[in-house]
């Protein structure tokens, strides 16, 4: 069996493709702030597929002595890990010149530092084992910055930045990285609004997009994929 950790695993995008892997029977290792979501889902996956692994750790992502604790912790659970989802992330809707104060910290806390962690206390494992799939979750704004959410632009496209370099250190190894990036998805982040889930989206379609790619031959790598509403951005 495969081990998987998707960090922001228990809502939208990262629930979906935990869900996902558990129909392929992968072992998942997820983390949340929230204990009693954590178990819930934990026990939802297990009812997807009982003969899986389901490894859970209270642990803010953002917190970097958390996170790598929660790492640690899923190697000694699950052992070598083949597949990482940096999955966690958080919108904020405001111009740089607004940003209020702390925010430029917790948006690379958040959208940034957890891949970049995830990769230095993996990767070398990774490396020996001669196989593993990375898959960081950008956003298009990396590729066409939003002013009106300017510091989360430039994260994400900075994670897509971090995206290409681990890509490039790994291709020689035989070991995967590729960015998902996604439009307007159907997530808390439009939580409170109005939204016709028909224009948007679905985090289902992002999870399947990942399977899809993870089940590939060896010898294919998918470096990028941008997956949009069918009728344009919202």
């Amino acid at each position: 069996m495969k081990n998987a950790l998707i960090t922001g695993a228990t809502k939208g995008m990262g629930r979906a493709i935990a869900i996902a892997f558990a129909h392929e029977g992968i072992n998942l290792a997820i983390n949340s702030r929230n204990a009693n979501d954590l178990n819930a889902f934990k026990a939802e996956l297990l009812q997807i597929n009982p003969a899986i692994k389901v490894f859970t750790a209270v642990a803010d992502g953002s917190n970097k002595t958390e996170l790598l604790q929660f790492a640690k912790n899923t190697q000694l659970q699950l052992g070598t890990i083949n597949i990482i989802v940096n999955n966690l992330g958080m919108y904020q809707y405001a111009k740089i010149l607004d940003d209020e104060p702390g925010l430029f910290d917790r948006m690379v806390n958040t959208n940034l530092m957890p891949a970049y962690e995830l990769y230095r206390f993996f990767g070398k494992s990774m490396v020996a084992a001669g196989e593993g799939h990375i898959f960081n979750i950008c956003s298009v704004a990396a590729l066409n910055p939003v002013v009106d959410a300017g510091i989360y632009s430039v994260t994400k496209a900075a994670l897509l930045s971090l995206n290409n370099v681990m890509r490039l250190e790994m291709q020689q190894h035989g070991i995967k990285v590729t960015a998902v990036i996604p439009g307007s998805t159907l997530t808390d982040s439009w939580k409170g609004q109005e939204i016709d889930k028909d224009t948007m989206v679905l985090p289902e379609d992002v999870a399947s997009a990942v399977v899809n790619i993870y089940k590939m031959s060896k010898g294919a790598n998918v470096d990028q994929i941008v997956i949009k509403p069918a009728g344009g951005q919202l």
